[in-house]
């Protein structure tokens, strides 16, 4: 039970001046704190050299040894680190909720009568479409692959004189939306890719635009058919006839990085670095909700297919899924190791996908509550994650790699990678028709992909 001069510490044996401490008085001193300290059987929280003693009286001996050594202040230490470790863990699942205007109820009831008959639409349509014999479905899958992995650059064009942060096609995909740090959005016609509008209003870096699930379909033009945000907290609604705002969105005092629209094209989600996610009633034009829950920025926001949920993904590296029927969040995504840049839903209703700065991208399962998929996707981080819009039968991925990639689903396989960017990708989208990939640059370029 003794030590070895080879087990201490050179500051234990050698004084200032390198001159050698006399052994024996240390042997002495250290025989004196053995038997001052108390030996208690906290048997989860002994050193793992502690707990290797054959016997119990081995096992006090040895344990007083390191003690006399490392100190008692040491298993507190460990102690203090495990508990600020787990409370830590709590404070990150922790959420908060503020009071909601009274009109929130009449929207939570009006999202649940909303996306009932969606949700019945939609399992109608996956019976149907499981009738269809597995060897046509496997044929059909084998020509939508062989169409993908022929994807070729149609059309490449500036942009602006700054990066473009963010790309989004029109319902009737006729038209491209590309937001810019200069803080112009420009609409494009797809697809020559001639320039229709330039949108005046931000004074600075603008972080995303988007239109109106209805706009160039059924929505009249003088109405608001896009939505846009910038870092300065500013978010403001665009028609298609005026080169200037409609409306402004007020109440962000912190970085604006995504809007998305409710699939009803009614509700408007913002998400914002001060932590919080808002939703926005443009009928009763006001905030219904500020949710917190994220305990650094959210990053970005987007919606089921059936209007009843929304997925947040933040900075802190987690994801969050809401039940906007209920407010309660129902599914915690913690797996990531840094921070989440995109997530997206995909059609069939139970998976999302989330892009990270780890260079990875992982598929959840609703129903089962967890990851099922770890995509290796990129050697950067991933900026957005997109499923194909009608049937989720790929999912696309762009990453700070200058590369945007194509993945099946399900499978999770490459299938191609749209090289051709010179600098990151920052944005890109997926047309509703399925024809056309678009993706967008810090080069100050975006480019069109199509099948040959």
């Amino acid at each position: 039970g003794e030590l070895g001069r080879d087990s201490l510490s050179g500051s234990a044996v050698t004084g200032q001046g390198g001159t050698v401490l006399n052994w024996k008085r240390f042997r002495l001193d250290t025989r004196k704190k053995l038997f001052t300290v108390r030996v208690a059987r906290p048997w989860n929280r002994l050193p793992r050299e502690a707990v290797a003693a054959p016997s119990l009286e081995g096992f006090k001996a040895r344990l007083r040894n390191i003690l006399s050594v490392v100190g008692t202040d040491a298993l507190k230490k460990t102690r203090k680190d495990d508990d600020r470790s787990k409370k830590s863990k709590e404070e990150y699942q922790q959420t908060w909720y503020h009071e909601g205007p009274r009109s929130l109820k009449t929207a939570r009831l009006w999202l649940a009568n909303y996306s009932l008959p969606r949700a019945a639409k939609r399992l109608e349509e996956a019976r149907l479409l499981k009738e269809i014999p597995e060897a046509t479905r496997t044929s059909q899958r084998q020509e939508l692959h062989k169409s993908l992995r022929s994807l070729n650059n149609f059309c490449s064009q500036i942009g602006d004189d700054r990066p473009l942060s963010y790309c989004h096609f029109s319902p009737n995909s006729k038209l491209l939306a590309t937001a810019c740090w200069s803080g112009l959005c420009k609409l494009w016609s797809v697809p020559d890719c001639n320039l229709v509008h330039t949108l005046r209003g931000h004074n600075t870096n603008v972080g995303a635009i988007v239109f109106h699930p209805k706009a160039t379909i059924s929505l009249d033009k003088k109405d608001v058919n896009l939505a846009s945000c910038a870092a300065d907290g500013s978010v403001k609604l665009w028609s298609l006839e005026s080169d200037e705002p409609v409306a402004d969105i007020e109440g962000h005092s912190m970085r604006v990085s995504r809007v998305m629209w409710h699939p009803s094209g009614r509700f408007l989600g913002t998400t914002c670095y001060d932590h919080s996610w808002r939703l926005w009633d443009l009928e009763a034009q006001e905030e219904i909700l500020h949710q917190e829950g994220h305990s650094k920025g959210v990053y970005d926001i987007a919606f089921h297919t059936d209007g009843s949920l929304a997925g947040t993904g933040g900075l802190d590296a987690f994801g969050r899924v809401w039940d906007l029927r209920t407010g309660r969040c129902i599914m915690f995504l913690e797996g990531h190791l840094k921070e989440i840049y995109g997530v997206n839903f995909s059609p069939n209703g139970y998976h999302v996908a989330t892009g990270s700065g780890d260079n990875t991208c992982k598929v959840w399962d609703l129903r089962q509550r967890k990851c099922i998929y770890t995509i290796p996707a990129h050697q950067n981080l991933v900026t957005g994650v997109k499923f194909e819009p009608n049937h989720g039968n790929f999912l696309l991925t762009g990453a700070y790699d200058n590369t945007a990639k194509i993945w099946t689903h399900p499978g999770w396989s490459p299938l191609k990678t749209l090289a051709g960017h010179e600098g990151k990708v920052m944005g890109l989208d997926i047309s509703l028709d399925g024809q056309l990939i678009a993706t967008c640059s810090y080069d100050r370029t975006f480019k069109l992909w199509t099948a040959e």
